[in-house]
C-alpha cells in the first residue's frame, strides 16, 4: 500500500499542472494489490481545498469523493463515515467535514455530538449544549 497526500489528490480531480504524473501514479502505478492509501487528514483536506481554492459545488465535491470510494485500487480510511459525510455535502443538510465529526463520533459509540454551529444541527445526532 501506498499512501497518498492531499495534493496527489487535488492535482488528479482537478487535472491542473502537474495532474499527468498524479493520474500517472492513480491510474498506472496503483492496484488492487498495491492500493493507495488515503488518510482522513488527506480526504478532509482535499474536500477543503476544493472548495476553497478550486470553487467546486458541493455536488461536484461529492461527485469526486464518490469515484475515489468506488476505485478498487484506493483504500480509504473510515470509508463508510466519509461515504455517511459524503452523502450530506451532496443532499445540502451539511458541510463534509461537519458530518465526518458525527459519523466518527457515532462510530466511537458518542450518543450525540454537541456544538455551537447551527448548519451542523441540521445533521443527525448533534445538538445545543
Amino acid at each position: 500500500m501506498i499512501g497518498l497526500d492531499t495534493n496527489i489528490l487535488v492535482r488528479y480531480l482537478t487535472q491542473d499542472g502537474q495532474s499527468p504524473l498524479a493520474t500517472d501514479i492513480i491510474e498506472f502505478r496503483l492496484s488492487e494489490g498495491n492500493p493507495g492509501f488515503i488518510s482522513i487528514v488527506a480526504m478532509v483536506e482535499t474536500v477543503w481545498v476544493l472548495d476553497r481554492a478550486y470553487g467546486l459545488a458541493d455536488d461536484e465535491i461529492a461527485a469526486a469523493l464518490q469515484r475515489m470510494l468506488q476505485a478498487d485500487t484506493l483504500v480509504v480510511e473510515y470509508e463508510q463515515e466519509v461515504f455517511t459525510a459524503t452523502m450530506a455535502l451532496k443532499e445540502g443538510s451539511g458541510s463534509f467535514a461537519d458530518a465526518l465529526i458525527g459519523a466518527l463520533g457515532a462510530r466511537a459509540g458518542c450518543a450525540r455530538t454537541l456544538t455551537f454551529d447551527r448548519t451542523a444541527l441540521r445533521l443527525p445526532g448533534f445538538e445545543l449544549p
